[in-house]
């Protein structure tokens, strides 16, 4: 069976690599999430990543704190778990690459556009940590961008329910969930998938995303190879 993208950008989120624990790094969720995206790059897809940083640090709860620092926190959060599933991974037996936003050549590559479309060519993992490396942009956003940058085929968004609804399911049974939408409709509804400068990064692009849940995480896999789990939202 044939994947049916050549070149994804998965999104998680740092929550997602926390479990139970809901903070810090569960290894067996990671890897299991990892064996997931190696089944990906054995079937031929190119596979970049980016990672949020919630399960370390959470600006937008860090009280007084003037909002550009703790930006900078939570964006060296997203950089411990870049390296986090680089090393399992790795581990796997895939050959990864991990660059970020902010310069830190001890540990990582600088981003640079083309150097991380030459790594996907060659087969390898590349792992986008530290957002967009600005305050005030979310790791959706940043997603969203990195998407865009290197031409991924679709933008999956790995979360913690099923697909997007029209109100928390978690909150009220009769939440409706949707098979399809458009990034218009998440911005003219205010649906809570993303926020906004994400939501209009891709709808201006014409970037598809794949909203799906991430407990099962085969559905990595699933999606990739043109199965239906959660969902799709594209401008007609």
């Amino acid at each position: 069976m044939e994947p049916k993208y050549r070149r994804i950008l998965l999104k998680i989120s740092g929550e997602a690599l926390a479990g139970e624990k809901k903070t810090g790094l569960d290894y067996s969720i990671i890897t299991d999430i990892c064996k997931s995206v190696k089944k990906c790059v054995d079937a031929g897809v190119q596979v970049a990543i980016v990672v949020g940083g919630g399960n370390f640090w959470r600006g937008r709860s860090s009280g007084a704190m003037d909002r550009t620092r703790a930006d900078h926190i939570g964006m060296l959060a997203t950089a411990m778990n870049s390296l986090a599933l680089a090393d399992v991974l790795e581990s796997l037996g895939c050959v990864v690459r991990v660059q970020t936003a902010i310069t830190m050549q001890q540990v990582a590559e600088p981003y640079i556009r083309n150097k991380a479309v030459n790594h996907l060519s060659k087969g390898r993992v590349v792992i986008f940590g530290c957002g967009t490396g600005n305050p005030f942009f979310s790791t959706d956003t940043a997603a969203s961008l990195r998407a865009v940058e290197i031409q991924a085929d679709i933008f999956l968004k790995a979360t913690l329910v099923d697909g997007v609804y029209d109100k928390d399911p978690h909150k009220y049974p009769d939440a409706k969930k949707f098979e399809r939408l458009t990034f218009s409709q998440v911005l003219n509804d205010e649906l809570a998938v993303m926020d906004s400068t994400a939501a209009t990064m891709c709808r201006d692009n014409r970037m598809t995303m794949l909203v799906f849940d991430l407990s099962r995480p085969d559905n990595i896999y699933d999606a990739v190879m043109g199965k239906s789990v959660g969902t799709v939202v594209a401008e007609d």
